[in-house]
C-alpha cells in the first residue's frame, strides 16, 4: 500500500515522499524551490564529510522528472537541449542545458537515454515547470511529454563507501562508464541505478516509485549510511565547482561565461540559443566564471562584489566555508582577462577580504 506524506504546512510546501522519516531522523527543515526538505541532522560538516570519506544519502525526490516518448524523441530534444544526445548510448545519460533564445540558461537538466523513442528528463525542482512548458511548446503532434514529477522518489548514496552500500542492497554497481543507468528491481519494485551523483565522489542515484522509497530508505539507515541534507550537498557541490541554477546559471549567465562549452553540441544543426552562443564563444565572453579561494580568515557569500583595488572587477555567485580545505571559497562572474594566481579582494560586509583566483574544482574529484 502506498504511504501517504503530510506536511506542517501543507498547501503552501510540498512534502518528500519521505517527509516521516526525516523526521523521525531529527532533520532540520527549509523550503526549497516549492518542497520542505531536509536543510540537516547532524550537522552540515559531519554529513560533507562522511560523504568525502565514507558515505551519504540525499533526498533529493525535489528534482524534476519529464518523460519525452515519440517516435523522434531523441532528435526533438537534441534540437531544444545543448549538449548532443548522441554522444550518448541508450541506458546512458548526459548533463544538458534549457536556454533561452538569447543564450541564458533556464536550467541545467540531466537527460537519461532510454532509447531513441524515450527521454528521462530532470530538471531542477523550481524549474520543472517551465521546462515542460517550452517542450511542450517546441513538441510536434507526435510527441508526449509526461510530468512524472511526483512519481518518483530520488536517493542519492554518495561516497567511497557508496559501491558497496549499493550492492549490499542487491542492485547493480557494475556499471562500464559514469553517467550509465541500469534497470533494476528491490523487493519487487523495479528502480534505476543512475551512476550519477553532484558530490564529486563516487555514488548512485537510485529512482524508485514513490510507493517504495521509504522501505529502501530504511535499509540504508539500517546499514549506517549518514542522512545528509541540502546545506551539505551544497558545500560538495561547490567544493567541485558544479553550478547552481539560480546562481552560477541563470538566464542572464550564459553556459559560455558559465566555463560550460563542454555541455554544448556545436555541432548540432540547432538548439535553442546557438546563434547568441556561438558569436559569444567565437567573440569571447565578456565575463567568465572563476574561483576564488580566502586568503584569510573569512566566509565567502554569494552576492558579494569582487574587487582589483579600488575597481570592481566582478561578483560572486556562489560561496560558502569549504570543510575539506577549512577556507571560504567561490564561485564568481570576473571581468574577462582574469586568470588562476591573480590576487583580488571581496567586499565581505565592508571587509576587504583578500582571495586568490583559482580554476575550479577546489578539491579532486573521485567520481571516475
Amino acid at each position: 500500500m502506498a504511504e501517504t506524506h503530510t506536511s506542517p504546512q501543507e498547501g503552501s510546501l510540498r512534502p518528500s515522499p519521505l517527509y516521516p522519516r526525516h523526521q523521525a531522523l531529527g532533520a532540520k527543515f527549509a523550503p526549497f524551490a516549492g518542497w520542505e526538505m531536509p536543510l540537516e541532522y547532524e550537522g552540515v560538516i559531519a554529513e560533507h564529510n562522511a560523504v568525502r570519506h565514507h558515505v551519504g544519502a540525499f533526498d533529493v525526490s525535489h528534482l524534476g522528472k519529464l518523460v519525452i516518448t515519440g517516435p523522434r524523441a531523441l532528435e526533438f530534444v537534441n534540437s531544444c537541449f545543448t549538449n548532443d544526445l548522441n554522444r550518448a548510448k541508450d541506458g546512458g545519460a548526459l548533463y544538458n542545458l534549457c536556454c533561452t533564445v538569447e543564450g541564458g540558461v533556464v536550467d541545467d537538466v540531466i537527460c537519461y537515454r532510454f532509447s531513441e523513442q524515450k527521454i528521462l528528463a530532470m530538471p531542477n525542482a523550481a524549474n520543472n515547470a517551465d521546462v515542460a512548458r517550452r517542450l511542450r511548446d517546441a513538441a510536434p503532434a507526435d510527441i508526449d511529454i509526461a510530468d512524472e514529477h511526483t512519481e518518483w522518489a530520488v536517493i542519492a548514496v554518495q561516497g567511497p563507501e557508496a559501491p558497496g552500500i549499493v550492492a549490499d542492497l542487491g542492485l547493480p554497481t557494475d556499471h562500464d562508464d559514469f553517467m550509465e543507468f541500469k534497470t533494476a528491481s528491490f523487493e519487487g519494485t523495479e528502480l534505476l541505478v543512475c551512476r550519477t551523483g553532484y558530490t564529486g565522489e563516487k555514488g548512485f542515484e537510485l529512482l524508485v516509485p514513490t510507493s517504495a522509497a521509504g522501505p529502501l530508505w530504511d535499509e540504508l539507515m539500517r546499514r549506517d549510511v549518514q542522512p545528509c541534507g541540502l546545506g551539505a550537498r551544497d558545500t560538495l557541490r561547490l567544493e567541485m565547482g558544479y553550478p547552481l541554477h539560480g546562481n552560477d546559471l541563470t538566464t542572464d549567465i550564459t553556459p559560455v561565461q558559465a566555463r560550460m562549452r563542454w555541455a554544448i553540441g556545436w555541432d548540432k544543426p540547432d538548439f535553442w540559443g546557438k546563434d547568441v552562443l556561438t558569436a559569444e564563444r567565437e567573440n569571447g565572453p565578456r565575463r567568465r566564471s572563476w574561483g576564488l579561494e580566502a586568503v584569510k580568515k573569512g566566509v565567502l557569500r554569494p552576492g558579494m562584489d569582487v574587487y582589483d583595488g579600488e575597481e570592481k572587477v566582478g561578483r560572486t555567485t556562489s560561496g560558502s566555508f569549504s570543510p575539506t580545505l577549512k577556507k571560504g571559497i567561490a564561485l564568481a562572474l570576473l571581468d574577462s582577462g582574469w586568470k588562476p594566481g591573480a590576487d583580488l579582494e571581496v567586499d565581505v560586509r565592508g571587509r576587504r577580504l583578500p582571495v586568490k583566483v583559482v580554476k575550479p574544482p577546489f578539491v579532486d574529484s573521485s567520481t571516475r
